[in-house]
C-alpha cells in the first residue's frame, strides 16, 4: 500500500507508529489479529528504509548487514546464511557491495545496501519512508523498479511512504490519500481517480490532478452558472443539487476541448470563456496541456499538438456534461450519482 499527501500530513508519523517508534496519541494498532501497542519496536517483525540511508559508515556491507544478528547473539551459520540469500535476492553486482564502506558507495548503491539490510532479517512488514527522495531521475527509476521486483518476490504486506505519485502508482496496490493526519479515502489508483470522495482528493491525485473550479451555482433550471459561463448539470445528478446550490465543478483535463475565438461552437453547447496562459508540449505522449485563465482561476486542458494557439488569445473551453464532477462548496464533499 502506497500513502500520499501534502507535506505535513502524518504520512511519516504513520509509518513510526506503526513501527512502534512513536505512541499514537489513541486508538489501537493490530497486525493482523495480533494488538501491538504493548509491543517494543525490536519485536515487531519489521524491516524499515528510510529516506536517509541510515548505514553504519565505520562498517563495511557485510557487517552492516551482520549487525542484526550480531546484536541478538545469533549463530553465525545462520547470519552468514540469510546474507547469501539476500545477496541472490538483490540480484547482481550486489555481492560486490558487501566489501565496501558506505562512503565509498553512490546513492543509489547506499539504498541497495539499506534495503538490503532490511530484507536480511527477514521482516513479516515492509515500511518505506521515501526511500528514494535523494536519488536522481535515473536513480530512481532503477530502484524503483528494483524494489517492486523485491515486493513481488515476497509477497508480503508493504507500505510505502512517498511524495511521488508516480511511485504511489507504480509500487502500490492499493493507495491511502491523508490529509491533517486523516486518511481521506483509500482504494486502487483507478477506483480513486474514478470515485474521488471529495475534492481534496481529486484536486490531489492524479497526472495532473483534477481541475477544480470553485464558484459555481445551480440555477432554478437545474444549469450551473458563475462568471466564467453555464454549464449543464449532469443528467445523473439532476436530483442530487437544488436551485442556489453552491458547487465545484470538476474535470479531468482530457475532458476539455479547447475551440479559439471565433471559431463554430456546436449549437447551444455549454461552455467556458477564457484566455491562454501558456502551452505544455508533451511529445512522448503526442499532446499539449493548454493552461487557460477564467476569471481568477487558471486549469489546463489536453489538447492535440497541432491545435494553434498562443498566450493572450481568447479561447472556449468545451466540457461534456457527462465528463463534470460536482463537489458541494462548503463541505467539498462529492455530490454523486444515486446508486
Amino acid at each position: 500500500m502506497a500513502v500520499v499527501g501534502p507535506s505535513g500530513c502524518g504520512k511519516s508519523t504513520l509509518l513510526r507508529v506503526i513501527a512502534g517508534l512513536e505512541t499514537p496519541d489513541e486508538g489501537l494498532v493490530y497486525y493482523d489479529d495480533r494488538l501491538m501497542n504493548d509491543v517494543p519496536p525490536k519485536d515487531r517483525g519489521i524491516g524499515m528504509v528510510f529516506q536517509s540511508y541510515a548505514l553504519y559508515p565505520h562498517m563495511e556491507g557485510e557487517g552492516n548487514l551482520a549487525f542484526f544478528f550480531k546484536v541478538r547473539k545469533r549463530p553465525t551459520e545462520e547470519m552468514m546464511e540469510r546474507i547469501r540469500i539476500t545477496s541472490e535476492i538483490m540480484g547482481f553486482g550486489f555481492d560486490q557491495l558487501l566489501s565496501r564502506k558506505p562512503g565509498t558507495l553512490s546513492g543509489g548503491q547506499q539504498q541497495r545496501l539499506a534495503i538490503g539490510r532490511c530484507i536480511v532479517r527477514d521482516p513479516k512488514l515492509f515500511l518505506f519512508d521515501e526511500p528514494l527522495s535523494n536519488l536522481d531521475a535515473k536513480l530512481r527509476v532503477a530502484t524503483r523498479v528494483e524494489i517492486k521486483r523485491l515486493l513481488h518476490r515476497f509477497n508480503i504486506t508493504a507500505i510505502y511512504v512517498t511524495h511521488d505519485q508516480t511511485e504511489a502508482i507504480t509500487l502500490g496496490d492499493r493507495i491511502a490519500v491523508m490529509r491533517a493526519g486523516k486518511i481521506e479515502q483509500l482504494g486502487t489508483y483507478n477506483e480513486i481517480i474514478a470515485n474521488p470522495v471529495n475534492a481534496f482528493v481529486a484536486g490531489f491525485l492524479g497526472l495532473p490532478p483534477m481541475n477544480l473550479l470553485r464558484g459555481w451555482e445551480v440555477t432554478p433550471e437545474r444549469e450551473l452558472i458563475s462568471e466564467m459561463g453555464r454549464l449543464s448539470v449532469p443528467r445523473a445528478l439532476l436530483g442530487q443539487v437544488t436551485p442556489g446550490q453552491k458547487v465545484i465543478v470538476g474535470f479531468r483535463s482530457e475532458a476539455g476541448r479547447i475551440v479559439p475565438e471565433g471559431e463554430a461552437l456546436p449549437e447551444s453547447m455549454p461552455h467556458i470563456k477564457a484566455e491562454v496562459i501558456n502551452l505544455e508540449p508533451d511529445f512522448a505522449h503526442h499532446y499539449q496541456l493548454v493552461n487557460v485563465q477564467a476569471g481568477k482561476l487558471i486549469f489546463g486542458v489536453r489538447a492535440p499538438l497541432d491545435l494553434r494557439v498562443n498566450a493572450g488569445w481568447p479561447v472556449n473551453v468545451l466540457i461534456p456534461e457527462e465528463a463534470l464532477y460536482l463537489f458541494d462548496e462548503p463541505s467539498e464533499a462529492r455530490i454523486a450519482p444515486p446508486q
